[in-house]
């Protein structure tokens, strides 16, 4: 076991940090207020290696793991949850298709996702099957060489701007055997856009209903074989509950930078903040709780890279990073007073953005689910 990062790793870190720094950090403020999405810095992300890091370079990726990938989500959601979001959701498309999909559907589409010159998405959720995955309606049925799909999606993250989409779509009878997936590209005859969330958080990320009136698919594009969707969708979330728990560990990171900046500049009663044994305690157990969820991350990919495994170890590590996160913010607004409560600080925004981990990829008590399960079964 190593307890320290590789020399890849701190190489990823430094350009991820630079990145988010220079590109990210002066314009997100703006653009969480007016909701905008930026598709040319996923671009600028895929020239520097960072939109496809965990998939093969023979597809236009860099071929690492998972363990360099968290440190890219990390960096990035230091400075923008928003973004390091839509770089996990982008990837998301590239796992499934690299892991399922064939040698057609891994040339023709996870290059351009890899390079950042396409966005990506991964559209499982419906009004009536959120945690419940296994029930949703959305249906597709075979007609000669396509696919006829009807429904509405919900929930979509950067579903307006996606080239290409992950849908998941019941082929067969009720339950997760009847369940298909499908790559669907932007511009389909039959595709269309629904209503965009209000959130109260990730603005500048778009959430999306999507609907789709009788579109016409190619067979081709179905995603390993009919009843195969479920399972692609099991295995994308596995891997996406490390990648959000990594961006919770950023969140976490820049709360507690604010906090004991501050904490170390505000005076009150003759001397520093920090200097005061409830606003240190807070600090410590800030600091030692995100010690304890990056290394909780760390190990989830360190299985995944080395074919083990990670199921479980992916939902504790969701699970702890995100409540982690929440808690930490938290205290990163207390720690900060009515200063804290303002948007002239930024942590507020980390508080409002922290909530969302622990609802995305499965919610948390789905969480407990699946580890509770692992443990009974």
């Amino acid at each position: 076991m190593h307890f320290h990062e590789t020399a890849i790793q701190l190489e990823i870190r430094d350009l991820a940090h630079k990145f988010a720094q220079k590109e990210l950090a002066p314009v997100i403020e703006e653009d969480e207020k007016v909701e905008r999405f930026r598709p040319e810095l996923i671009q600028s992300l895929g020239t520097l290696g960072l939109a496809g890091i965990p998939v093969p370079e023979e597809f236009g990726g860099a071929g690492l793991g998972y363990s360099e990938y968290v440190v890219a989500i990390e960096e990035i959601a230091a400075v923008s949850t928003a973004y390091a979001i839509s770089v996990a959701v982008t990837g998301l498309p590239q796992v499934c298709i690299n892991l399922f999909g064939n040698e057609a559907q891994k040339k023709k589409y996870i290059p351009a996702l890899a390079k950042g010159e396409a966005i990506g998405a991964f559209s499982l959720s419906e009004a009536g099957a959120g945690s419940d995955a296994a029930n949703l309606r959305c249906s597709a049925r075979r007609e000669g060489d396509h696919y006829i799909i009807t429904g509405t999606k919900h929930w979509t993250t950067q579903g307006d701007s996606a080239e290409t989409i992950i849908l998941m779509a019941r082929t067969g009878g009720k339950g997760p055997k009847g369940i298909s997936a499908f790559i669907v590209e932007k511009g389909t005859p039959g595709f269309q856009l629904g209503k965009r969330e209000k959130k109260m958080g990730c603005n500048a990320s778009h959430t999306m209903e999507l609907i789709f009136n009788q579109m016409k698919v190619p067979a081709a594009n179905l995603l390993g074989a009919e009843g195969d969707g479920f399972r692609i969708a099991m295995t994308a979330l596995d891997s996406g509950r490390i990648t959000i728990a990594a961006a919770a560990i950023g969140i976490a990171q820049a709360s507690l930078n604010a906090a004991t900046r501050h904490a170390k500049q505000r005076e009150q009663f003759g001397k520093v903040i920090g200097e005061f044994q409830g606003v240190s305690f807070m600090l410590a157990d800030m600091a030692t709780h995100l010690a304890a969820a990056r290394l909780l991350v760390q190990r989830a990919a360190w299985l995944k890279d080395h074919g083990h495994p990670f199921s479980t170890e992916a939902a504790m590590a969701k699970l702890f990073a995100t409540d982690m996160a929440m808690k930490t913010a938290t205290d990163a607004v207390q720690i900060l007073g009515g200063s804290g409560y303002t948007q002239d600080f930024p942590v507020e925004r980390y508080m409002r953005e922290a909530k969302v981990m622990q609802i995305v990829e499965g919610t948390n008590q789905v969480q407990r689910m699946v580890i509770g399960r692992s443990l009974t079964k």
